[in-house]
């Protein structure tokens, strides 16, 4: 499933290409992308109908446009138009006249009449809905409960490592806790846990605040890196709003490279089943946590 960096790609595009647009019209051509909208595609195209997308935000892995009735800053913000990318939605910026796409689910036109912002989801996994916000920050209510990101500005890192250390699981389990920190899934869970040198099933509760700062730090320059490299992109599902793909891949130290050499130790990389998903990480850098007898 897209993370972050791919996440905030699109976040970006879209605040390049649709933002200051009012919407005319909603075109709902399969019934599972509206399933989290209470009243499917009629409630969708109600709530949308004359909004104007005025800023696309992002909270971790969590993308949505701020709805107005103008396009200027001023004015509450009382809803948002969240995005479900699930493990195959797009967010896509096209022209009115292109063929549409196999697979599109949702088609936003604009009064301006200009490029669509389409969703395409080949797997039906994702969605649009229209929500309320809440809060200082006027967050989707569906994600009022996320944590900050290490790429926020307002991320506290010193509380996080707090929360990491109460939290008695092994410390991938706990990156993948979106309301301890946002962002990470598996892929950059697994590469910010081998630039730290820290194993997976690492306990939380014996994780020392100094390593906690070197596991939050190196979560931090690995999205920035992909992020720089447009994301990680394995097949054609995960593309930016232009449809095209990241190539963060290329620089994957341990994900994904099951008996490759670690480039740091040249071990070789091993992979375990972990949540009904992988774990790559290397046995020298990496070293497998002590078992507690009791």
């Amino acid at each position: 499933m897209p993370e972050l960096p791919e996440v905030e790609v699109v976040r970006r595009g879209l605040a390049d290409h649709v933002l200051g647009r009012r919407v005319k019209s909603v075109e709902v051509t399969h019934p599972r992308s509206v399933r989290r909208q209470a009243g499917g595609a009629a409630e969708l195209g109600e709530r949308l109908g004359g909004r104007v997308l005025r800023a696309a935000r992002r909270r971790g892995k969590y993308l949505w446009l701020e709805l107005g009735d103008t396009a200027g800053p001023d004015g509450e913000v009382e809803s948002a138009l969240l995005a479900h990318l699930g493990m195959s939605g797009q967010l896509l910026v096209q022209p009115a006249d292109r063929l549409d796409e196999k697979h599109l689910r949702i088609r936003l036109r604009f009064d301006d009449d200009g490029p669509e912002l389409r969703f395409v989801d080949q797997r039906t996994f994702g969605g649009l809905t229209v929500t309320d916000v809440t809060g200082p920050d006027a967050l989707p209510v569906p994600v009022a409960h996320i944590g900050r990101d290490p790429l926020d500005p307002a991320f506290d890192a010193e509380t996080a490592i707090g929360d990491l250390r109460r939290r008695r699981t092994g410390l991938k389990r706990a990156l993948l806790d979106q309301t301890l920190v946002s962002g990470i899934g598996n892929i950059y869970a697994d590469e910010s846990l081998w630039r730290a040198k820290l194993h997976y099933e690492r306990p939380t509760a014996t994780l020392s605040r100094p390593e906690g700062r070197r596991l939050l730090a190196a979560a931090g320059e690995v999205m920035g890196e992909a992020l720089a490299a447009g994301g990680t992109s394995f097949d054609a599902l995960y593309v930016d709003v232009n449809g095209d793909s990241g190539y963060f891949d290329r620089a994957l130290a341990v994900y994904g490279q099951e008996d490759r050499p670690c480039p740091r130790c040249g071990t070789s990389v091993r992979r375990e089943a972990f949540m009904n998903r992988s774990s790559f990480w290397c046995p020298t850098c990496q070293p497998r946590p002590r078992r507690r007898h009791i």
